[in-house]
């Protein structure tokens, strides 16, 4: 089992910052895989950023690719969201997921956090 709890989200004016953190605990083997998806009213679920957390390779969806970096941070066991130049199509709530494989789909995640809002005003 693997527990997740977001942090981070507020709202902000276009081309702020904000950084989320996702606080994980349980099986290592379960969170190999961490991702950040997020939501916007009336569309679907969309991973943003994916990161491996043995060695700390990430990848990222076109629309945050230069905006948005993903870390972590072994000894806190927690991984973050960091998002400059935020756009008002940024706007939504914002999950991180933990799974064994390399994906940017919902379905190939097994753990999630109960999501944390992100609102961004033009």
């Amino acid at each position: 089992q693997v527990q997740l709890v977001e942090s981070g989200g507020g709202s902000v004016e276009a081309g702020g910052s904000l950084r989320l953190s996702c606080a994980a605990s349980g099986s290592t083997y379960s969170r190999r895989w961490m991702a950040w998806f997020r939501q916007a009213p009336g569309k679907e679920r969309e991973g943003v950023a994916v990161i491996y957390t043995v060695i700390g390779g990430a990848g990222y969806a076109d629309s945050v690719k230069g905006r948005f970096t993903i870390s972590q941070d072994n000894a806190k066991n927690t991984v973050y969201l960091q998002m400059n130049s935020l756009k008002p199509e940024d706007t939504a709530m914002y999950y991180c997921a933990a799974g064994v494989a390399y994906s940017f789909r919902v379905t190939d995640y097994d753990y999630w956090g109960q999501g944390t809002q992100v609102t961004v005003s033009s």
